[in-house]
């Protein structure tokens, strides 16, 4: 027996790095997992691997969302779990930062988790159950100078919270993850990042997509049933630094 069996559990942001070993991971645990990428090619490579279900998904839009559901619905018949995973990083700061990049930052990091929740949120309370994680950072928990990808997932943290307080007497649990260095391409692509992010973390290594995958599935499932409201860092150890 799997810890998600025949759950629908939507991921957005599935087709690679986190998102996709999220899938993997819930895939392995027995659920029904929809792909939700904005890359079409990605994420129906990972749809297919784990036998899924893929959608196109651009989780800025609040009509894309609307319509992912509606379909997710129709055909699956139920959504039991959400991961608003879909992010982008960028370092905007306070000086020298583009408008531009900062409205992108928000629309995709803040507001598109708000409307996943806010989507999502009400097919589950009209069954009276769910569970929805999101995909936070270290950078929701403390401050650096990238302010705009700093301000979002600060949001994320706070709408977390809001959430899980609106939506728990409909049964619906609501809980962030705040991961840290992960290894992952987007990491990769900046050396000067990892040299400069390794020497703050106790466990004395970056951290593995799986690893992040593992707490999220726990959330996911009744292991966590009386989780909600809840922070869950996978950091090892760069927050209490």
């Amino acid at each position: 027996m799997g810890r998600l069996d025949d759950r629908v559990v939507v991921i957005t942001g599935a087709g690679r790095g986190m998102g996709a070993e999220e899938a993997r991971a819930a895939s392995a645990a027995g659920a029904r997992v929809v792909v939700a990428d904005i890359d079409v090619e990605a994420g129906e490579a990972v749809a297919a691997e784990v036998g899924g279900t893929f959608v196109r998904l651009d989780v800025s839009s609040a009509s894309e969302w609307e319509s992912v559901v509606d379909s997710v619905t129709a055909e699956l018949g139920l959504i039991d779990g959400l991961v608003n995973n879909a992010a982008i990083h960028a370092d905007h700061r306070l000086l020298d930062g583009d408008p531009l990049h900062w409205d992108r930052l928000i629309s995709i990091n803040q507001t598109g988790t708000y409307l996943g929740m806010a989507a999502v949120g009400r097919v589950m309370a009209s069954r009276g159950s769910g569970s929805i994680v999101n995909i936070s950072s270290v950078s929701g928990l403390r401050g650096h100078s990238s302010i705009g990808y700093v301000a979002s997932k600060w949001a994320v943290r706070g709408m977390t919270k809001s959430a899980a307080h609106e939506l728990g007497p409909h049964g619906v649990r609501v809980n962030s993850v705040h991961p840290g260095s992960i290894d992952t391409d987007m990491l990769r692509a900046d050396p000067s990042r990892m040299e400069r992010q390794l020497p703050s973390i106790p466990l004395g290594r970056f951290g593995e997509s799986s690893e992040v995958a593992a707490t999220v599935i726990f959330l996911l499932s009744d292991d966590a049933s009386y989780i909600t409201g809840a922070e869950l860092v996978v950091d090892g150890g760069m927050i209490v630094r």
